[in-house]
């Protein structure tokens, strides 16, 4: 990308859109990163994310405090940064809180991205790239989980607004025929992973040593996949969108692990023995995530190459270096 385009990355405060916004600094692209800082986690983490993109940004970055839900003013902004393209990844997280409140969740995720594309569209981009989740393949029996396999029936209102999404950024493409990238996000961690996930979180309690709260027997598996090629796979889908028009991708890893195995890595890699608390699985979680990487290698050269363990190693040495 040339030096001097912009690119507006929308979440940019958080832990997966403050990666992507460094690694589109990287290239020696100006960012507008759009983030509300939403109160389900502490703004001091998201703060210093800021505080790390304008450090490496050299004066080219920019910070849009503002609601992706307001359309008015997420349309003036984008239109004064004449962007080439916006990179989605703001987004209500959490797929349990979801269940306590789907019409804020259907708010912000739904109604905040019809936001995102309008003003896209007025602003005369070349394209869009947005986050979806593996959550929209609810229970789907057959794994590893295909773009291609049906979507009707995700369990968790997050999972249902990621859905609707999709849809949505469908008839953006149909209407305005600009390229328009969804991508499916298998479960991602890595430093500065947010805290109320559960590798987060079971680093911290285990560090303070406290119990851990396993739900189930341990045998919900997960696709966790490294920050690291998670941003790699973003930029990626940024270049090729413009060949396909409308494209759904898996972002994953393809080693799907189970839960009481994961702890062991942790443990391993931590040195600490975990307590743990056992607990029934909350309404939503789904039971397993694969992802089937075919198309996304096939087209996007896609090729996560971070080792587990290795991946936790690296967290796990983030999470001492800020006393979190």
């Amino acid at each position: 990308m040339p030096q001097r385009t912009t690119i507006v990355v929308t979440g940019a405060a958080g832990f997966i859109g403050s990666h992507v916004a460094a690694a589109v600094l990287a290239r020696g692209a100006r960012v507008l990163g759009v983030d509300n800082f939403d109160p389900y986690y502490d703004r001091a983490i998201k703060l210093a994310n800021v505080d790390r993109l304008r450090s490496l940004g050299a004066g080219r970055f920019e910070l849009a405090e503002l609601d992706i839900c307001d359309g008015p003013a997420l349309e003036h902004r984008i239109a004064e940064a004449a962007p080439e393209g916006v990179i989605h990844l703001a987004a209500k997280a959490g797929v349990r809180p979801s269940v306590e409140d789907p019409v804020g969740y259907t708010r912000a995720n739904v109604l905040g991205t019809a936001g995102v594309l309008r003003a896209a569209e007025r602003a005369a981009c070349r394209r869009v790239v947005m986050a979806s989740s593996s959550s929209v393949y609810g229970n789907n029996a057959k794994t590893p989980f295909a773009e291609t396999d049906p979507v009707e029936h995700p369990i968790s209102p997050y999972a249902s607004t990621k859905r609707c999404c999709e849809l949505i950024a469908h008839t953006h493409h149909h209407l305005t025929a600009m390229p328009t990238a969804c991508l499916r996000f298998f479960t991602v961690y890595g430093p500065g992973q947010r805290p109320d996930l559960a590798i987060a979180r079971f680093m911290r309690l285990m560090r303070e040593g406290r119990p851990i709260t396993v739900y189930g027997d341990g045998s919900m598996s997960r696709d966790y996949t490294y920050i690291d090629d998670i941003v790699a796979g973003v930029l990626a889908a940024y270049d090729a969108i413009d060949r396909y028009g409308y494209r759904v991708w898996n972002l994953g890893s393809d080693r799907p692990v189970r839960l009481d195995e994961l702890i062991g890595q942790i443990a391993e890699v931590t040195g600490i023995e975990p307590r743990i608390e056992r607990a029934e699985p909350p309404t939503g979680d789904v039971e397993r995530t694969w992802a089937d990487l075919t198309r996304s290698r096939e087209e996007l050269g896609y090729r996560p190459t971070m080792d587990r363990r290795e991946g936790l190693a690296r967290q796990w040495a983030a999470v001492r270096a800020v006393g979190a």
